[in-house]
């Protein structure tokens, strides 16, 4: 900014007589590019915008700790694109001569609306566009003689009206978008989602939808929130994953998240037919894919008075999929219907549990024998999958055999075989409730 208030004097007393008359007059010839040392403004910042924007947000990461410790995925990405974004409008805004509109402003309010969604300060984000302007300017203004002095002049004031104009789209955006975030808590949604789930009759300051499908979502962990700023990239995975979801829903969703678990209620309309399976299956894969970690998800359509059931059955047969070391993705009830049956509350739990306890601490067995059912018994793919020979597979379905009475090779202990091992899979959660309780 000192660049620029320096210009601001240079300009004020280099202004000669002609000048003044001309600018009086009102002739200003806006048919040929504003010119500074014998270059065309705009064509000349175009040309260095992708040097430039790498140059400013090296800046940025240097001079200001907030963006220093954004997760480096967000800086190479939403950030430097806005940058260069930027960048470029000021080239359009030269060669027009003119300011831009407030409309030709929406991905700076969009990346505004997002920084505060994250948590970013904005006094962070406006000394961000202040050092890229002043950058912008060291740029264009480089060599200029004294004879560049009347387009220098107009090109500061396009510059200066460039950045009023960004920094108020900017800081409406974002305090627009912390008030929205701030009374959330309050607002009719989040009433009305809180009373879904308490199974409360809504208080009517939001209509709820006839039916739900209800989403329990299990996040896993980015690699940056083992960075700097983990608390940013959490917000960042949570709101890509809402963002898709609303995307695809006919009405907003109500949600309610923390770091790695969320629960989503999309609502349907009564005399539309349900989403197909397939389609919800996509919907998760982009979910995972626009938030950049794996997501494993339930589902289960329900009327608004069975949605608090819906809620903890679709929780359990995430927690089920995550203990039996199943794959990311979507599942339903059937997906998992007869794990599901086995791991619930029962005498024979813990005793299916323990029919495997002769090979705790021998988890190379239990691998195998979870891999060999997986896999249909075929003991070459077990080998191939646990990259040991097919005589090492035959030699440990033996000890198995051995140390639990059932083998693998008989048809009538396979589905006490598979039991155990759901049970077992399962004691460090749903079965360690029933054990609690029994």
């Amino acid at each position: 900014m000192q660049t620029i208030r320096a210009l601001i004097n240079w300009t004020v007393t280099q202004t000669s007589a002609r000048d003044s008359v001309t600018r009086h007059k009102g002739v200003v010839d806006t048919t040929e590019p504003l010119r500074i040392a014998g270059r065309p403004v705009a064509a000349h910042l175009r040309a260095l915008a992708p040097d430039l924007s790498r140059r400013v947000l090296a800046r940025l990461l240097e001079e200001l700790p907030v963006y220093a410790n954004l997760p480096g995925e967000e800086v190479a990405g939403d950030i430097a694109e806005i940058v260069q974004h930027s960048v470029r409008m000021f080239a359009d805004a030269i060669e027009a001569r003119r300011v831009p509109e407030a409309a030709e402003l929406a991905a700076q309010r969009l990346s505004a609306q997002r920084r505060a969604e994250e948590g970013v300060p904005l006094e962070a984000i406006l000394a961000a566009y202040q050092l890229g302007i002043a950058m912008v300017w060291s740029q264009v203004s480089a060599g200029a003689a004294p004879d560049d002095h009347a387009d220098l002049r107009e090109v500061l004031d396009l510059l200066l009206g460039v950045q009023r104009r960004i920094l108020n789209a900017v800081t409406e955006s974002y305090l627009a978008a912390r008030r929205t975030i701030d009374t959330e808590e309050h607002s009719g949604r989040h009433a009305l989602m809180a009373a879904l789930l308490s199974g409360t009759e809504p208080d009517g300051t939001v209509q709820a939808a006839p039916r739900y499908a209800v989403l329990t979502l299990d996040l896993e962990r980015h690699p940056d929130e083992d960075a700097a700023a983990p608390d940013v990239a959490a917000r960042r995975k949570i709101r890509r994953v809402r963002d898709t979801l609303d995307a695809f829903a006919e009405r907003p969703c109500l949600a309610a998240f923390r770091s790695d678990r969320g629960t989503v209620l999309m609502p349907l309309n009564e005399e539309s037919s349900d989403p197909e399976h397939a389609e919800l299956r996509a919907l998760i894969a982009e979910a995972a894919e626009v938030s950049g970690t794996p997501v494993t998800a339930a589902v289960a359509t329900a009327d608004s008075s069975e949605i608090p059931t819906a809620v903890t059955r679709t929780a359990e047969i995430v927690d089920l999929v995550r203990a039996t070391g199943r794959a990311p993705g979507l599942y339903r009830l059937q997906d998992v219907l007869l794990d599901y049956q086995l791991s619930r509350p029962s005498a024979a739990l813990r005793a299916l549990a323990e029919r495997l306890e002769p090979l705790a601490g021998k988890p190379e067995l239990l691998s195998t024998l979870r891999t060999y059912l997986d896999l249909h018994r075929d003991r070459r793919a077990t080998a191939a999958a646990l990259h040991v020979h097919p005589n090492t597979v035959d030699y440990r379905l033996r000890r198995i055999s051995e140390l639990t009475g059932l083998s693998a090779h008989r048809t009538e202990d396979l589905g006490e075989l598979h039991a155990s091992l759901v049970a077992r899979q399962v004691s460090g959660g749903v079965a360690q409730t029933a054990y609690n309780s029994a």
